[in-house]
């Protein structure tokens, strides 16, 4: 059987592609090129579904929410609050999985941030 191989995009509408993108960035550090190519760091990628009216992502209007592996949370959270981001002021310990935290971008999507266990 064919697999997929991993994740080749992940694509989202905006009402300021260009200024979305660059709240990307300005404020997470994706350094996409003008293409959109990035090349992440090795690492898991978690593919996992929710009950549909979960809260979990934010609004129930969102479908489907981005996750971001990163390095250091409690820097990377301060980074955004001191850009002036919507950071939720909670966030979670999963004991074996790692922390968690989220943030709003500007069009309004819930972002979670990961630093795994």
């Amino acid at each position: 059987m064919e697999r997929v191989l991993g994740i080749g995009g992940y694509f989202m509408r905006a009402a300021d592609p260009a200024a979305l993108s660059a709240w990307y960035r300005d404020c997470l550090g994706l350094d996409a090129d003008e293409s959109g190519l990035w090349r992440q760091g090795a690492g898991l990628t978690v593919f996992a579904t929710f009950e549909s009216e979960t809260d979990y992502f934010g609004s129930r209007a969102q479908q489907t929410m981005l996750n971001f592996r990163v390095r250091d949370l409690d820097a990377m959270l301060a980074q955004l609050r001191a850009k002036g981001a919507d950071v939720a002021k909670e966030t979670q310990d999963m004991e074996g999985v790692g922390r968690f935290g989220w943030v709003t971008d500007p069009e309004g999507n819930r972002v979670e941030l990961w630093q795994p266990a």
